[in-house]
């Protein structure tokens, strides 16, 4: 579909956002998330055949790719052959995707299982013959998103996935949407390790790599190889922006540690989902960001709860090993240097680091597993707008599962917006917080103290993963939230 051909549907798309969010006719034209979403979709990305025993697997060479630009995808499949097909992921009337190249032809190629690192854990992959796949096509080079790069064996008819972000380096898009690639990484237990007992065989990694697949079975349940993307957090928020029409760009966590210049080209920062794991140059990054006007928003919860450190894989390549000793921290080989302790890759809030999250979030974790209501507090802030809620309302089964609270590093002049009792199967019990603050620079900083607040946005994965929990006042409060940072009429 041409560009022209794009515009002219543009009035109508506008009318139809959900939410009743209203675009700017002047703005939407110059809007590629907009126009992109106009195109024709497809339904028929998903795995119809989950490989179930590594009938195929594989990972790309980079979690994110300027637009235009070539990344590999190591593929690893006992079977003669294999298919990939690649498809950008957004809301495209529903069907969630539009295939953007495929089905390529490849041979298959059984690649080694690594050792792991006898100190540390570290499993890298090594492998050869990957599929180099440009970013562009006949149009031009593809829009910035997540994409899912589909791998079918030809002869068993087994599936995975391989997950990447492009950027689009040159576009100042209203929103950044972070993918917390980190934190798939370091629940990833492809191989036997991660950086968790619970999914380790034996002690867990003090380090793991971006250079391997996700397991496709990383929590016990079946998964699909795209981390946490798919099947969690994350690609419910995706949906529910592109579906309002929100002006969004694309990168992961790792872009926000090498880039202190990322964050300032957009008005607004999305920390979206499970959002566990940072290092001292995302959180550097990330409050400078702040400081100089950028609006922070997290919709999920536990955010920058553990300190990690990035380092070259085997090859060189920057930026590809996640080093995170957490418990075992006395053994981080900087916990011995005074120099280098506060980057000693621990809890954030704890000595020597002593750099609580709720100083920037505003709030931080205080428990799991949580499955319960989130409940108003200040009904009468304007993040509650057009929602009908009271006071003691309820938003149902929007809290958990990893939960936030203020603390005592929270910020002066907090909003508390919601504040939800919760319960714990120990007998444990206590509250959750919704909160938001202005930044003396002007910037706004929202946190829904919940994981399931993505839920509450989008209803992908229910019935059957889960419960359907889509909210009608969760969107509208997120949309009260958003077009406030957008419009800048700031006020906490």
């Amino acid at each position: 579909m041409s560009r022209r051909a794009l515009l002219a549907l543009l009035p109508g798309l506008i009318a139809g956002c959900g939410g009743g969010r209203l675009l700017r006719p002047r703005t939407a034209a110059s809007n590629p998330t907009l126009l992109e979403n106009a195109r024709p979709g497809t339904s028929d990305w998903e795995l119809t055949a989950p490989a179930v025993d590594r009938e195929i697997e594989g990972y790309a060479s980079a979690t994110s790719v300027d637009r235009g630009a070539g990344i590999d995808l190591y593929v690893s499949t006992a079977e003669p052959a294999y298919t990939v097909d690649v498809f950008r992921m957004g809301w495209y009337g529903g069907a969630g995707a539009r295939r953007v190249a495929g089905p390529i032809e490849r041979p298959g190629r059984a690649q080694p299982m690594p050792a792991p690192d006898p100190v540390t854990g570290l499993m890298e992959c090594r492998w050869a013959e990957p599929h180099h796949l440009r970013t562009a096509d006949g149009d031009g080079p593809w829009p910035s998103g997540v994409y899912l790069a589909r791998l079918t064996a030809r002869a068993s008819g087994r599936q995975a996935y391989v997950v990447f972000v492009v950027r689009d380096d040159t576009r100042r898009a209203a929103l950044l949407f972070q993918s917390s690639v980190t934190t798939f990484a370091a629940y990833n237990n492809w191989g036997g390790r991660s950086l968790y007992a619970f999914n380790s065989a034996g002690a867990p990694a003090r380090a793991v790599s971006f250079d391997r697949p996700y397991a496709m079975n990383p929590y016990g349940v079946p998964l699909d190889g795209a981390g946490d993307f798919l099947r969690r957090f994350e690609y419910n928020a995706l949906r529910w922006l592109e579906r309002e029409g929100y002006d969004v760009a694309y990168a992961t966590d790792v872009d926000t540690h090498r880039r202190s210049d990322l964050l300032p080209r957009h008005r607004a920062f999305l920390s979206v989902g499970h959002d566990e794991y940072w290092t001292w140059e995302m959180r550097d990054h990330v409050e400078a960001a702040r400081d100089r006007g950028v609006h922070l928003a997290f919709l999920g919860a536990n955010a920058s709860f553990w300190q990690i450190r990035l380092e070259p894989d085997a090859s060189g390549a920057a930026d590809r090993t996640i080093v995170g000793y957490k418990d075992g921290a006395a053994a981080d080989p900087l916990a011995a240097d005074p120099a280098r302790a506060r980057r000693v890759t621990a809890h954030w809030r704890d000595g020597p680091t002593a750099r609580p999250e709720a100083a920037m979030i505003g709030v931080m974790f205080v428990a799991d597993p949580v499955d319960a209501d989130v409940v108003v507090d200040d009904a009468s802030h304007w993040a509650f707008a057009g929602t009908g809620l009271a006071r003691g309302g309820v938003l149902p089964g929007l809290l958990g599962y990893e939960v936030d609270a203020i603390a005592s590093a929270s910020p002066p002049g907090l909003a508390r917006l919601a504040h939800s009792p919760f319960a714990l199967a120990s007998g444990e019990s206590g509250y959750a917080d919704m909160t938001l603050y202005q930044a003396p620079s002007g910037a706004l900083v929202f946190a829904t103290g919940s994981m399931y607040w993505n839920w509450g946005l989008d209803d992908y994965n229910a019935p059957g993963l889960r419960s359907a929990r889509a909210s009608v006042a969760a969107q509208r409060i997120t949309h009260n939230v958003l077009d406030r940072m957008l419009e800048g009429a700031g006020g906490a």
